[in-house]
């Protein structure tokens, strides 16, 4: 089987020109003691709203392995398929993150409902799991309401699974299960059950990706209360721990965080409790990448301040277009949105301070960070004038991707 190694991290590089930069980054926390897995990642959303393919992340991964002479495994995610979208992912993706949140609340057949409970006796009592302090409270009743919310979704995890492995062989890929993008928050008692009926359906999952409880919205901190979500991640790592003694799933498998990029309030907890447990982890970023893009071409004079100004105006035309498909992972607050007339004497300055995440800086603006964030197509549809712009710029651009990846989410998260 192909392994993930204990320390994984999700790039996203929708333009495909910042995979060296983003690259470096890694490079540094090596030499700083941590060697951490780079998984390049875009999902079918994102390649439909670029009009790009899927062979095209891994060409651009390859091309910065070869020139920063990476030593180390690195992988391509194919971010959040399905059975109707996997195909086109299958020859250039080693990762598949398999998400099957829109089956959760639909119900499996009763008699798979009765007959995953009738195998399943250990849980429908209390059961004590090493690590966390007090008994999981299961009964019988319990097992029966979470089985029949989420069993449906874990059998189509299954189909999906077994469709790649019948493609790639059992050895080619490493699966990653994504629950996350839904209403309710999965509590420890659901991700156990949840990871029962994946060892059920013989998943070898290497990854699983529950929704944690508070907002993790793109591109901006977390919002929630933190001592809750450390009680909640802390056993959720027991509960992983637990499953694959007692279930036989793989001994490396590890909780994976989403909407990862920018969640600094989170990292010194995530960076203690992995520790603390001797755990694994894989986070997933992926649209920040675009927005340091932005925040280079603003620093970068004239040509590029005007691109952005442009950027922006589209996407306070064609808001509702652009951020529906987000409505769940954004809070943009219109009335902080900054009139037109206002950023046409915005100077290149102007703009990093609201764009560039830094909360103390008196014109950080994360509800028109969002926006832009989830406005990456407006650039894929100015096309070759976008991309000049890249390489045009291609230094400061890159200094700006390094060193958002590394100061800001790297440096807290693993080393401190």
């Amino acid at each position: 089987m192909a392994e993930l190694a204990r320390f994984s991290f999700g790039v996203g590089d929708r333009f495909g020109h910042q995979a060296g930069a983003q690259l470096r980054a890694f490079q540094r926390l090596e030499q700083n003691g941590c060697l951490v897995i780079p998984v390049w990642n875009k999902s079918n959303r994102e390649h439909t709203f670029i009009g790009s393919e899927p062979a095209s992340v891994k060409l651009a991964a390859e091309r910065a392995v070869q020139e920063n002479r990476w030593n180390h495994p690195w992988h391509v995610d194919a971010d959040h398929i399905r059975l109707e979208t996997v195909d086109r992912f299958l020859d250039s993706s080693d990762f598949f993150t398999i998400d099957v949140a829109d089956s959760i609340g639909s119900p499996a057949s009763q008699m798979d409902l009765e007959a995953f409970i009738a195998r399943h006796p250990e849980l429908c009592a209390p059961l004590e799991v090493p690590g966390i302090t007090h008994p999981l409270p299961f009964t019988k009743d319990l097992l029966s309401r979470i089985a029949k919310k989420y069993l449906r979704a874990v059998q189509d995890a299954g189909r999906i699974y077994r469709h790649i492995q019948d493609k790639k062989g059992a050895e080619g890929f490493i699966a990653e299960v994504s629950m996350d993008e839904t209403d309710e928050p999965q509590t420890p008692q659901d991700l156990l059950v949840i990871l029962v009926a994946m060892a059920d359906e013989r998943i070898s999952l290497q990854t699983v990706a529950p929704k944690f409880t508070g907002r993790f919205n793109k591109g901006v901190d977390y919002v929630g209360d933190l001592a809750q979500f450390e009680r909640e991640f802390l056993d959720d790592l027991a509960v992983i721990d637990y499953a694959i003694r007692a279930y036989g799933l793989p001994a490396n498998l590890k909780l994976s965080v989403h909407s990862g990029s920018d969640k600094f309030s989170l990292y010194p907890i995530i960076r203690r409790a992995i520790a603390s447990r001797n755990a694994g982890l894989h986070i997933k970023t992926a649209g920040t990448t675009w927005l340091e893009e932005l925040i280079g071409l603003a620093e970068s004079g004239d040509e590029g301040v005007c691109f952005v100004r442009e950027i922006y105006a589209i996407a306070i035309e064609k808001m509702d277009t652009l951020t529906t498909p987000y409505a769940s992972v954004i809070d943009i607050e219109s009335s902080r949105l900054p009139a037109l007339g206002v950023v046409s004497k915005w100077e290149g300055s102007d703009w990093v301070g609201a764009l560039r995440h830094d909360p103390q800086h008196p014109g950080f603006n994360s509800s028109l960070r969002q926006l832009l964030h989830v406005s990456f197509k407006l650039a894929a549809q100015a096309g070759p004038r976008y991309t000049d712009l890249l390489q045009t710029h291609s230094e400061v651009i890159g200094r700006n991707v390094y060193e958002n990846l590394y100061e800001r989410h790297m440096k807290p998260l693993f080393i401190g």
